[in-house]
C-alpha cells in the first residue's frame, strides 16, 4: 500500500519511476570500449590479446568493444574464443578526417565509457604537420567528452615506420605527453600507453604494421591501462 501511495505521488511529481525492465538493464549494462584508429586498429591482433587480459582479469562479461566495425580480417586467434570484434578502426583513415567528419556520428551510434586510439601514422604519411594531427587530436577529445563527459582515454604513443622517414612520427610521439598534460582532467582521464618505446621495426610485418609480436607489444602497453580504467569504472579493486 505504501510503496504504490508513493509511486503515484511520485509520477504526480513528474518524477521518472523506473520499472522492473529498467533496473535490469542498469544492473546488466555493460562498461564500453570503444577501440579507435587506422588500419593498426583495423587489421591487427593487439585489440583480441587485450581482451585476453580482460577475460584474464575476469572482466570480460562486464565490458563490450563498441563500433561499427565487427570484424578480424586477420583471423586472429586469442585465447579467449569468443572475443568481441567490435571497433572502430578504419584502414588508411586520417585522424584529421576522423575528427572533423566522423567520430562525432560513430558516438552517437555507440557511445563509450572508454576510448583507447593511435592515430597519425596516416597522417604524416600524406604531409601533415605535427600541430595539424595534434590539433586533431584536441578535437576528437572535445568531441569524445560532448558524447560523455567522463570518458576515459587512453592514447597511443605511435609504433615506428620500419619504412622512410620516421621524423614525423618521432615529432608526434614528442608531442603527445604535453598535449595530454594539458587537456588532462579528473571527470575524464587520458594516460598514455607508450607502444614506441621498445618497439623493434623487425616487428613490423610490413614496415608498417605489426605481426603478432608486435601485436603482443602494444597490447602489454595497453591492457594494464585499461584493466586499471575498467577496474575504477567499476569500482572494483585489482
Amino acid at each position: 500500500m505504501y510503496t504504490s501511495v508513493l509511486l503515484s505521488a511520485m509520477a504526480m511529481a513528474g518524477l521518472a519511476v523506473a520499472g522492473p525492465v529498467q533496473v535490469a538493464e542498469r544492473q546488466t549494462a555493460k562498461l564500453k570500449i570503444m577501440p579507435l584508429g587506422d588500419s593498426i586498429t583495423e587489421i591487427t591482433c593487439w585489440r583480441a590479446f587485450v581482451w585476453d587480459q580482460l577475460a584474464d582479469a575476469k572482466l570480460a562479461d562486464q565490458v563490450q568493444y563498441v563500433g561499427s566495425q565487427n570484424s578480424n580480417p586477420q583471423n586472429c586467434k586469442p585465447t579467449t574464443a569468443n572475443w568481441d570484434q567490435h571497433h572502430e578502426g578504419h584502414s588508411g583513415w586520417l585522424a584529421i578526417d576522423i575528427a572533423n567528419s566522423y567520430l562525432t556520428g560513430w558516438l552517437q551510434k555507440t557511445p563509450a565509457d572508454i576510448v583507447m586510439f593511435m592515430l597519425g601514422t596516416n597522417d604524416v604519411f600524406r604531409g601533415h604537420s605535427t600541430t595539424e594531427i595534434i590539433a586533431a587530436y584536441t578535437k576528437m577529445v572535445n568531441i569524445i567528452r560532448a558524447s560523455n563527459p567522463k570518458t576515459k582515454i587512453i592514447v597511443d604513443l605511435v609504433i615506428p615506420l620500419g619504412t622512410g622517414s620516421t621524423s614525423g612520427i618521432t615529432s608526434l610521439n614528442a608531442a603527445i605527453p604535453a598535449w595530454v598534460k594539458g587537456l588532462n582532467s579528473t571527470d575524464s582521464p587520458i594516460v598514455i600507453a607508450d607502444c614506441s618505446q621498445g618497439f623493434p621495426t623487425s616487428d613490423l610485418r610490413d614496415g608498417v604494421h605489426p605481426n603478432i609480436a608486435g601485436d603482443r607489444i602494444i597490447a602489454s602497453r595497453v591492457g594494464p591501462l585499461l584493466l586499471n580504467y575498467v577496474r575504477q569504472s567499476l569500482g572494483k579493486t585489482a
